[in-house]
């Protein structure tokens, strides 16, 4: 009870109440996010269409050396950023061996809060759960594109499928939701850097943290929901 105490006096009511809205509004965002796609498609369940109509193609070409470098491509993004976040990590990390100089660092940029180091690891200790959290999901991506890779390599001839339209559409939907799955995965980690920006502005202000984190769930609602590109991905559709 007396440690449950002391870390709640740790840091100021204001601050527990910015790091509330901080994972509630991502988690809610999320839950939104993927129950609002099933009414107004969002650009992921807008893209996850157009994979399922490219295993859909995938099925009528006998040479898919088009569609494996297409795989490689796609798994080529989340094995960028995982390597970049094994970096970022690594940094932050360096940080918290060296809080002091760190938190020194810190107090000279014009606005920035006066806190504790302990204060300050718990910040910098916030940034480096994001970004393992978005290394989890970059490296899973990657994973089930491989599986996504080895569905397409192991796909029957195109012959095969000719005479057999209900195993055509079969093996367009396993593909198709494999690689939306992987699409999903990889879109977490994105989020997460998005929310790390967020996390960020907790080192000038709480008022600034709470700030940071509404914009930045705005966004990404503008872009998941009414972006160009998701117009122009609809049209196509039509």
């Amino acid at each position: 009870m007396n440690s449950l105490i002391a870390l709640l006096t740790l840091l100021p009511a204001l601050d527990w109440v910015a790091v509330a809205l901080f994972f509630g509004g991502w988690t809610a965002y999320a839950m939104f996010a993927r129950r609002r796609a099933g009414v107004a498609p969002s650009i992921l369940a807008t893209t996850n269409r157009w994979r399922w109509h490219w295993m859909l193609q995938t099925t009528w070409r006998d040479n898919r050396i088009v569609d494996s470098a297409v795989l490689q491509s796609l798994s080529a993004s989340p094995a960028f950023f995982a390597s970049t976040t094994i970096l970022i990590i690594g940094g932050l990390l360096a940080v918290l061996g060296t809080t002091e100089k760190a938190s020194e660092f810190v107090r000279e940029i014009p606005f920035a809060a006066r806190t504790s180091t302990l204060v300050f690891d718990l910040k910098v200790g916030l940034l480096a759960a994001i970004f393992i959290y978005a290394f989890f999901r970059f490296t899973w991506s990657i994973r089930q594109y491989s599986f996504g890779a080895i569905l397409v390599a192991a796909a029957p001839d195109a012959t095969q499928f000719r005479d057999d339209e209900a195993a055509r559409v079969a093996f367009a939907d396993r593909a198709g939701r494999v690689m939306g799955l992987a699409a999903e995965t990889f879109n977490d980690g994105l989020r997460a850097y998005y929310m790390a920006f967020a996390a960020l502005a907790w080192f000038f202000s709480a008022w600034a943290f709470i700030a940071a984190t509404a914009l930045v769930l705005w966004i990404l609602y503008r872009r998941e929901f009414h972006s160009e590109v998701l117009v122009a991905l609809r049209e196509g559709l039509q």
